[in-house]
């Protein structure tokens, strides 16, 4: 059993009105470069990196659960909050809370190499920004480098959807990719209408990127034309495109099946 904590039960708490403002507005989870996770999932995620987290948040009457107390015993030294099941559900990003959450400061530190990077250009949907953050961990991604019209990295629905991949990847947000693409002597666009298939480029070299746009303009000319080859995924003529993060991932494991 954790020890007794003071339950807050009032919305008129300072800590509390701090963590629901968190919660809800990404001016000020940039303002503060705090943001909030939920579940034993990503708390576990982070703990396998050995990161570390300012503050837990349990449920009442959740405190004890087995696997919350598991979770718990990953941070020993965090200072914890216990609010009423009123509180917790109203800062709570998901409809069914898990009865954890923590805050956790926004890391801000370089990749120690950056062989292989994503630049995504104004990607909105905070599920597909997930799903892309974590089929580029898996793919052994260095860097994920957004534009200014991207959704939130560190929001968080797209915490969720990354399952942890945000503690793996160096995240750069409001980034001028074009200067970006310089940085890299092979940078690949994803274009309709390219002329070359993905899996004729050789993509056994270091120091990759890749490009996606926007999930209904797809890549602007402007930044497609900064890259060094403009491709396309073969398909079958009676469809017209693939989802942004689809289209993530058959690029980046196309390179690792290169790679061997």
């Amino acid at each position: 059993m954790i020890p007794s904590y003071k339950i807050i039960r009032s919305v008129d708490n300072n800590q509390y009105k701090k963590i629901k403002k968190l919660a809800h507005s990404a001016r000020e989870r940039r303002k503060q470069k705090i943001t909030l996770l939920d579940g034993i999932h990503l708390l576990n995620a982070l703990a396998d990196t050995n990161g570390n987290i300012e503050l837990i948040i349990l449920c009442q009457n959740e405190e004890n659960l087995p696997e919350i107390k598991s979770c718990l015993n990953r941070f020993p030294r965090t200072p914890i909050l216990i609010f009423s099941s009123a509180l917790f559900t109203a800062v709570s990003p998901v409809e069914t809370p898990t009865g954890i959450l923590a805050l956790y400061k926004i890391k801000t530190s370089r990749p120690e190499q950056n062989n292989c990077a994503v630049l995504l250009e104004n990607i909105q949907d905070p599920g597909n920004l997930g799903a892309i953050f974590r089929t580029a961990a898996a793919a052994g991604v260095d860097t994920i480098y957004l534009s200014k019209g991207c959704a939130e990295a560190w929001s968080p629905k797209v915490l969720r959807a990354a399952m942890g991949a945000h503690f793996i990847l160096a995240i750069e947000e409001q980034q001028d990719l074009a200067r970006i693409c310089f940085d890299f002597p092979l940078s690949i666009a994803t274009q309709l209408d390219a002329r070359n298939s993905l899996y004729d480029l050789d993509l056994s070299s270091d120091r990759t990127a890749f490009l996606f746009g926007n999930e209904g303009s797809g890549l602007s000319r402007s930044l497609a034309s900064q890259a060094t080859h403009n491709i396309k995924i073969p398909m079958h003529e009676k469809i017209e495109s693939l989802n942004v993060a689809a289209t993530a991932a058959i690029c980046l494991f196309e390179r690792v099946r290169q790679r061997g």
